[in-house]
């Protein structure tokens, strides 16, 4: 409903970088940027200093962004109370979702929908992010949920979520009473992975990278295609792994895994919806769709994590 060019605007200012606004909004930097440029011909104002290292808002900007910031609740507001006559409608809803998002995330904003759909009967497609984006591209479902960048030109993909992962160890592993490890210990242990294609090890291969461990450095003991089957192999002292906070909140209870932090290391990802460029998806993914961006500000991962990352001593 908002005006794209406002958008655009806004998430650039959020961001403060055409770069990233770009891949948040699944468009090339240069459509970024012609965008502002015919905004501010639009209103006559510069909204963005570009003379220094990085951009800043001149005060039309500032002022630009209360004012898109508030349009963009009232569209989410507006939304919300709309959705109440749109109740009647029903039938199949498609849905993929990676797995972590389909077992920890997506089964609560389901409930909460179905409440104010009941005659929705959703269909969930459960499977890796690759898989969920190809199932986008055939047709087979309208709307999904993946972990991490997209990297295809033709979704368009908007975060709904921040997720962490963290490093998890058996309690009787040697690391289990340590405040932190660095980084290139990870290299010396039996390390368990979630199979390639999936959202989650590409984020942990990028972010272990940029601390100079390339990914043919890990010894990868075993692969698993669920992260339930990680956290049982770790359980059973088979070696360490990675893992959402999103699914271990009954370990971390319960004391079966421990946090280890990594030193200089904080790993997180977007979770996000993606539809097909072009249109907003149709039928009940459209009002499933505004439903999410409707709600997505009353769940509080942030919150979430350092109560649960509470549980692991802090790096010295």
């Amino acid at each position: 409903m908002v005006n794209f060019r406002l958008k655009v605007f806004r998430t650039v200012a959020e961001h403060l970088n055409f770069r990233r606004a770009a891949e948040e909004l699944c468009l090339t930097q240069p459509a970024v940027t012609s965008q502002i440029k015919t905004l501010e011909d639009q209103l006559g104002v510069q909204i963005f200093d570009r003379s220094g290292a990085r951009i800043t808002l001149t005060r039309p900007g500032i002022l630009l962004l209360k004012y898109a910031q508030k349009i963009d609740r009232l569209e989410t507001d507006a939304l919300a109370a709309l959705s109440q006559f749109a109740s009647e409608q029903k039938g199949d809803l498609h849905i993929g979702a990676s797995l972590t998002i389909a077992q920890y995330i997506l089964p609560h904003i389901l409930a909460q929908f179905l409440q104010h759909h009941p005659k929705t009967q959703p269909r969930v497609l459960t499977c890796n992010t690759e898989q969920v984006l190809e199932a986008l591209h055939a047709r087979e479902i309208s709307i999904g949920f993946v972990e991490g960048p997209t990297m295809r030109r033709d979704m368009r993909a908007e975060k709904f979520l921040e997720d962490e992962i963290v490093l998890i160890v058996a309690p009787a592993h040697e690391w289990s009473e340590r405040s932190f490890i660095h980084p290139h210990e990870v290299k010396d242990e039996r390390l368990l992975m979630r199979e390639h294609g999936s959202g989650t090890r590409r984020v942990i291969e990028l972010a272990l990278q940029k601390h100079g461990i390339r990914a043919r450095e890990l010894n990868i003991a075993m692969e698993f295609d669920s992260t339930e089957g990680i956290i049982t192999a770790i359980e059973s002292g088979l070696g360490i792994g990675f893992a959402s906070l999103w699914s271990i909140s009954k370990e971390l209870q319960v004391k079966s895994v421990r946090v280890v932090p990594i030193r200089g290391v904080r790993i997180t990802r977007p979770l996000s919806i993606v539809y097909p460029l072009g249109q907003e998806p149709q039928g009940l993914a459209l009002p499933f769709l505004q439903f999410v961006r409707s709600r997505r500000a009353l769940i509080t991962p942030g919150q979430r994590s350092r109560r649960l990352g509470s549980t692991a001593a802090e790096p010295r």
